[in-house]
């Protein structure tokens, strides 16, 4: 019998991030249909894969399952966080840092100087998460999620480009219970 995730010691737990590939779409697609009232199809995140030189995609796993995934899109100057997910399962157990630590270092290193998303006015869980990163409230989208005519929260980090942002980065990561492994040249 399999251990049950919140039986799992957050310390013991080995997290690996790699690049989206066409064989973690099925676990993708598996945790978009239970997080989100109107979820992307398979179209549309192999679309996104087909944009070598301006997304980036990545999956965090334990084990063989894909717990959670998350990319975003470089317009520069500035870089946008387009989705990020993790299995209910896993909620509250460092994945969604994990994924933001590697696409804001992703981010940097393609030359974005601004990190901007959007964000459900209700997810206040996700809004903290994304303050620890350094995105404050820049405005507000009315119905931007249409499925359930809910406003977006816009919010920005800037100047993630300089040391101090490296510093808060370098902080969040050594605050984690176990260190995150990468492969596939992240």
């Amino acid at each position: 019998m399999a251990a049950r995730v919140e039986d799992i010691d957050p310390e013991s737990v080995e997290v690996v991030v790699t690049p989206m590939r066409r064989r973690h779409l099925r676990g993708v697609l598996r945790i978009e249909n239970q997080v989100y009232p109107r979820p992307w199809t398979l179209g549309l995140f192999m679309s996104e894969l087909g944009f070598r030189n301006s997304r980036v995609y990545v999956v965090a796993k334990v084990g063989n399952a894909v717990a959670g995934y998350g990319g975003l899109m470089l317009v520069e100057p500035d870089a946008h966080v387009t989705t990020i997910a993790v299995d209910p399962a896993w909620h509250r157990r460092t994945i969604g840092s994990r994924l933001l630590l590697v696409l804001a270092r992703q981010a940097v290193d393609l030359g974005a100087h601004n990190l901007t998303l959007e964000v459900r006015m209700s997810n206040t869980g996700a809004q903290a998460l994304y303050q620890r990163f350094g995105f404050a409230p820049a405005g507000v989208r009315k119905g931007y999620y249409a499925e359930t005519n809910e406003d977006a929260l816009v919010m920005w980090a800037n100047d993630v480009h300089l040391p101090g942002y490296a510093a808060r980065l370098a902080e969040i990561e050594s605050a984690l219970p176990s260190p995150t492994q990468f492969e596939g040249g992240l």
